[in-house]
């Protein structure tokens, strides 16, 4: 793995969320499509038309700059561009890692493992932190093995991951646990 220098993760502002919505297009276009799922790279385009117009983008920065209570959304940026992004949450009971997005040229190279790193930041340290990964990310999946999560063995079907097709992205949940 090679580092790519130069990246500054920080909080999220409104004028981020084209940047933020073109990192999860791109790699919702490179992980999902999955034949098996009868997930198609146009379901995919689909999900996204509305956000990637202007009106989308402008109501996502409405969404960062007014953010739900205990959520945080970081970005990665190298020259100004935002190549990563990272969601999280924290409640009465959990911990929640929502998403880390890193473009795929960016992958692979210290992007992921510097939003994780802010984000542990956030997170209230008396709590466990949960992540539900699709079930076939398997680079997803290894990343967060690496940084010490485990499967649960629970498995789910969001309704909000449901494309116009009715084909669902499956999701696992992994945990890492509060050290004791």
């Amino acid at each position: 793995m090679e580092e790519v220098p130069n990246i500054i993760i920080d909080t999220a502002r409104p004028e981020d969320a084209e940047g933020a919505t073109r990192v999860f297009y791109q790699t919702w276009l490179e992980t999902y499509p999955n034949e098996e799922y009868a997930i198609t790279r146009h379901d995919v385009e689909q999900s996204f038309a509305e956000r990637l117009t202007k009106g989308g983008v402008i109501n996502f920065a409405d969404q960062i700059k007014n953010p739900k209570p205990n959520t945080l959304f970081l970005v990665a940026k190298k020259q100004g561009k935002v190549v990563g992004v990272c969601r999280i949450r924290k409640d009465r009971e959990e911990n929640e890692l929502g998403a880390i997005y890193v473009l795929p040229e960016f992958q692979r190279q210290g992007v992921g493992d510097k939003l994780w790193q802010e984000a542990q930041k956030f997170f209230d340290k008396g709590r466990d932190i949960v992540v539900k990964v699709a079930t076939y990310n398997d680079k997803a999946i290894n990343f967060y093995k690496k940084l010490g999560f485990v499967d649960t063995g629970k498995r789910s079907s969001d309704e909000s991951h449901r494309f116009s097709s009715g084909a669902i992205i499956p999701e696992m949940e992994m945990v890492q646990k509060v050290s004791e």
